[in-house]
């Protein structure tokens, strides 16, 4: 009897130690790459829609036909079928050794009045589409997932994303996994046409968009070509780099593939649109690129390092709250870090490359977990970014094995702004690196 006693204790006792101990998920292995034939059966038919900010109040739309005839004309309004608007864009195309594709369209509309749905058809001609543009005030959502790919979880991820009420979609690097086979740009340009050309798709690059054949392409001339985002309208000279605005948000887009030390381009540009950004108008400041520059995971490791060396002052003095990226298959939340350590008046840094792309999961990490590391998990998935008011926002993320509506993680996340990390106190610090 005291023996069976005692196994019932120990028994007890090895059940609530067990309750207490987070165990780490395994994830099943990414499913295959989708099969989607890009065979267009009207060449005058717009595929591959998206659309994307393009300054204030305006709107790119941008898509691809086959006929090279058809004009670069988008008309609008907010009625199914009755276009009171029209505009017309410019058009490429470009050749990658023996592929030659379609006529890419890039139309600008407006200006469109906020928080409101426009019906809007491309080319004169093919199906009406549906877009709503941002709201102007707080509350504002953002969708986030870098990494997507064209696998069976891309597509979990995309369902995921499309029942959240978002109003953006932010997209930290590698978008296709096209890697030289270029016909793969064009069924991922199909596979994300619902949403993106419901909702603007915001991006930057990651190193699957390079695609570079030294002596016969340009790194990024795919990507230059199909995804060209507001960087003329943030004064910025490259498609790899850029700002916008929205809601009291400023988001940065950086290039973790082009030159980023202090005598670079985008460090000057960077300098410049940072010290542009009124805090009492513009509250909070995100910033996305693909490299992660805090990162437990063994996947590459110290990567962003330099990037990180040369552009961290800048981002700290500047008060940024939120730094989003991707590159590695897995999830990680930090606490506010600066210069390699926990900091109050630092920047959350989020690593979401989990979208679903064909590489599988990154799920080795370092031991012990460092201290600025508040929640990591290899898992597909995805995240979203409610900015509440000016001084708090809720981020969840949300596994893609669970339902949408599950937060497999979530914080409250105050402004610098409402912490007084950015008072009087720092003014002088901040104002030596910005001018510096």
């Amino acid at each position: 009897m005291e023996t069976k006693k005692l196994i019932l204790v120990a028994l007890t006792v090895f059940l609530a130690i067990s309750a207490t101990v987070r165990t780490d998920y395994i994830r099943p292995q990414p499913r295959k790459t989708l099969n989607l034939p890009w065979n267009p059966k009207n060449p005058s038919q717009p595929q591959q829609v998206h659309i994307s900010l393009a300054g204030e109040k305006h709107m790119r739309i941008s898509w691809v036909t086959e006929d090279k005839s058809t004009l670069s004309i988008v008309e609008y309004g907010t009625s199914p079928g009755r276009y009171t608007f029209s505009a017309e864009g410019e058009a490429t195309s470009y050749s990658y050794l023996f592929y030659r594709s379609g006529k890419i369209h890039h139309t600008v509309i407006g200006p469109l009045e906020d928080d409101t749905v426009y019906f809007y058809r491309c080319g004169g001609k093919g199906p009406e589409f549906k877009l709503k543009t941002s709201p102007a005030q707080f509350p504002v959502t953002f969708a986030v997932a870098g990494d997507l790919g064209q696998t069976g979880w891309t597509k979990t991820t995309l369902d995921h994303i499309d029942q959240c009420k978002y109003n953006i979609y932010l997209l930290p690097g590698d978008l296709s996994y096209a890697d030289y086979m270029q016909h793969l740009w064009d069924t991922f340009g199909e596979l994300v046409q619902p949403l993106a050309s419901a909702r603007p798709w915001m991006v930057t690059e990651g190193n699957h968009e390079r695609e570079k054949i030294p002596l016969f392409t340009d790194a990024f001339q795919s990507y230059n070509a199909r995804w060209k985002m507001p960087f003329e309208e943030s004064g910025s000279n490259s498609n790899l780099y850029y700002s916008f605005e929205v809601a009291g948000v400023h988001v940065i887009m950086l290039g973790s593939y082009t030159d980023y030390d202090e005598l670079s381009d985008q460090y000057s540009w960077l300098k410049a649109d940072l010290s542009k950004v009124d805090r009492n108008k513009t509250p909070w400041l995100v910033v996305l690129f693909h490299v992660p520059w805090y990162n437990s995971n063994y996947a590459h490791q110290r990567e962003g390092d330099e990037m990180m060396v040369a552009m961290e002052p800048l981002l700290y003095a500047a008060g940024v709250d939120l730094v989003l990226a991707g590159h590695v298959h897995a999830y990680e939340r930090t606490k506010r870090v600066n210069n390699g350590k926990s900091d109050p008046c630092g920047s959350v840094h989020i690593t979401v490359g989990d979208g679903g792309n064909r590489e599988g999961l990154a799920q080795k990490y370092r031991h012990p977990q460092p201290e600025w590391s508040l929640f990591r998990e290899a898992s597909f998935g995805h995240g979203e970014l409610m900015i509440v008011n000016s001084t708090h926002a809720f981020w969840s993320w949300h596994r893609n094995d669970d339902d949408e509506p599950v937060r497999s993680d979530q914080v409250w996340i105050t402004s610098l702004v409402s912490s007084g990390c950015l008072a009087e106190k720092n003014y002088e610090y901040r104002k030596s690196l910005m001018s510096s």
